[in-house]
């Protein structure tokens, strides 16, 4: 199956095809899968949540609450990235509250893509930072969101949000400046 073919059943869903939907998870399963191994990758090391598991968790979200404006693969792939950093989130506040604190790090955004971060990033704190910059500029943080816990490439994103490559490139380094000086405690709460 093609992206043509995910375009057609996005576009059906959009007319009020919700069973449309269904066809969606064969499709894009391997690129789901690789979306989710990768924000795994970054988080603790010891993670209960399984790539199979996450992806399922979030293909329930977005099937559950069907968005009608997805325009195409690229931009179904975000919104699942959204919704697995939400998981995500999810299941470290849940753990969090068990521990009472624990030894997390913070770390910067510098240059890093989404497989450089390592096993101390804290992933509550660049929620809390990702939160305070989108009451800034949402289209910032869903660049962030595509870019960093998604993996997309610049060309992806800016077709996702129907905007020039330029456009990502800029906001992309803005945002990485922002949280990083956020997460290092440069910028005040």
């Amino acid at each position: 199956m093609s992206r043509n073919d995910v375009t057609r059943i996005l576009e059906q869903h959009k007319a009020g095809s919700d069973s449309v939907l269904d066809q969606l998870l064969p499709i894009l399963y391997e690129e789901l899968r690789s979306l989710a191994r990768s924000q795994l990758k970054r988080g603790n090391p010891n993670q209960t949540l399984q790539p199979t598991a996450l992806v399922h968790e979030a293909y329930a979200r977005l099937v559950a609450k069907p968005e009608r404006t997805w325009t195409g693969r690229g931009h179904f792939l975000a919104v699942a990235a959204t919704a697995m950093r939400q998981i995500l989130i999810d299941h470290a506040r849940g753990k969090q509250t068990h521990k009472r604190g624990s030894n997390w790090q913070r770390i910067t955004l510098s240059d890093c893509q989404a497989s450089d971060v390592g096993p101390d990033f804290d992933l509550l704190a660049l929620n809390e930072a990702l939160d305070e910059l989108g009451r800034l500029d949402e289209r910032k943080v869903r660049i962030v969101e595509c870019r960093f816990l998604g993996g997309m490439t610049i060309e992806e994103i800016a077709e996702a949000l129907e905007i020039s490559v330029t456009t990502v490139e800029r906001d992309w380094r803005v945002a990485r400046a922002w949280l990083g000086a956020k997460l290092q405690g440069d910028l005040p709460s």
